[in-house]
């Protein structure tokens, strides 16, 4: 559940971008820094090795503005896309509201999706959550991919009750 804060009537929303090694979850948020008006957004923190990997997480406050009198913010941070910072991923989901799995759709990329995707399923259960019970959203962007039917073929134990496996958005009942 959302953070509220009735003394400074804010609420705060924490939604992290979770997928593989450089399948674009930096690049997703951004896109959300450049799209977002300046006076909305706080400023893009990065921490990445020298080769512009996401070290620990990048972190990007945007303002949405006021719904009935309290100041609404989305807090947004990527988890570093390779498995051996699994203790950072799990650090920054605690206490999320909701996540985008950020799918790289070429071909040759699909098996470390579908780590990501156990990876992520295994952790959420470490903190009581079962992510295939909860609802779910796709979206594509790319026009030359694995398509849809193929991807949800490819034997992912997840992609079951999705007829098109590609970016899930998982809304979270309750902080964890």
């Amino acid at each position: 559940m959302s953070m509220i804060n009735y003394a400074a009537r804010e609420i705060s929303c924490k939604i992290v971008y979770y997928g593989p090694g450089l399948g674009g979850k930096t690049t997703n948020l951004e896109h959300v820094y450049g799209r977002v008006q300046p006076n909305t957004r706080g400023k893009l923190i990065s921490l990445a090795t020298e080769t512009e990997r996401t070290l620990f997480f990048d972190f990007l406050p945007v303002d949405l503005g006021t719904i009935r009198g309290f100041k609404t913010r989305f807090h947004l941070y990527t988890v570093p896309g390779q498995v051996y910072y699994n203790a950072s991923r799990k650090l920054i989901l605690k206490s999320v509201d909701g996540i985008v799995f950020v799918a790289d759709s070429q071909v040759e990329r699909m098996e470390a999706n579908q780590e990501a995707m156990q990876n992520l399923y295994e952790n959420m259960l470490e903190y009581g959550y079962d992510l295939s019970t909860m609802p779910s959203a796709t979206f594509r962007t790319l026009r030359r991919s694995v398509s849809c039917r193929r991807r949800s073929t490819r034997g992912s134990r997840y992609s079951r009750r999705r007829s098109s496996a590609s970016l899930p958005i998982r809304i979270m009942p309750e902080r964890i």
